[in-house]
């Protein structure tokens, strides 16, 4: 294999990345839609909020790995923007807050950034 066919390869593995990343904010943000519609069971309430929870466990322990190829400091914000969502979420969870509409904002500018 040339070594241009391997970035051609790495290139496209990068893209179906950010592809995947985009998929999964995006079921996380409807989610998150449904539950500021207010219309929703604890059940829903739960759920949601343990799905972006994992998604952004997710991306920070990818973001934290040393291969990881984004500069350190984007890294760093975005690990920062991603323990304030978990954070956030969990205070839903506990109704200490009921700001569904930050939780939506932030993660809809992470998914789009990932164009």
């Amino acid at each position: 294999m040339t070594f241009e066919a391997y970035e051609t390869i790495a290139e496209d593995s990068s893209l179906e990345a950010r592809s995947r990343e985009r998929q999964a904010l995006t079921i996380g943000i409807d989610r998150l839609e449904r539950l500021q519609d207010g219309v929703f069971s604890n059940v829903d309430l739960i759920e949601s909020l343990l799905y972006i929870r994992k998604l952004w466990t997710l991306l920070i322990e990818d973001l934290a790995h040393p291969d990881n190829g984004l500069p350190d400091k984007l890294r760093a914000d975005i690990i920062s923007i991603g323990l304030w969502v978990i954070r956030e979420a969990d205070r839903l969870r506990e109704t200490k807050s009921n700001d569904v509409v930050r939780l939506v904002e932030i993660n809809r500018l992470i998914r789009d950034a990932l164009q």
